[in-house]
């Protein structure tokens, strides 16, 4: 009984080429398949650096406009209930004075224009 069971081991077939082509198209069949999902996936790659790209410029332009926000909040709230902030407002836009005081204004002369004699 041992004996047929040593020959057995050794009776096996040998296939010669067929066995080495059929690793050979397994292997390659394997790389092909591997460089075909490459292929795929290289595109998806790109569209998603720059989705994330653009999400790094969107949200730093939201923290952008956000600190402008800021700003005008805080402007607007001085303007509603800081005096000096108020009076200086109405200075600078409308012009206005204290009774006693001179406003004067200059005006930018256009460069183009020709003064008349």
């Amino acid at each position: 009984m041992l004996y047929c069971a040593h020959a057995m081991k050794e009776e096996s077939v040998d296939l010669g080429i067929w066995d080495k082509l059929t690793r050979a198209v397994m292997i390659l069949l394997v790389a092909a398949v591997a460089v075909g999902i490459g292929f795929l996936c290289v595109p998806l790659v790109q569209q998603n650096e720059r989705m994330r790209q653009r999400n790094l410029e969107l949200e730093s332009q939201i923290q952008r406009e956000e600190e402008v926000g800021r700003q005008l909040k805080a402007t607007l709230d001085a303007q509603r209930s800081d005096p000096k902030a108020v009076e200086r407002l109405a200075r600078e836009k409308l012009g206005y004075a204290k009774p006693g005081e001179v406003v004067i204004r200059f005006q930018d002369l256009a460069t183009n224009t020709v003064p008349v004699p």
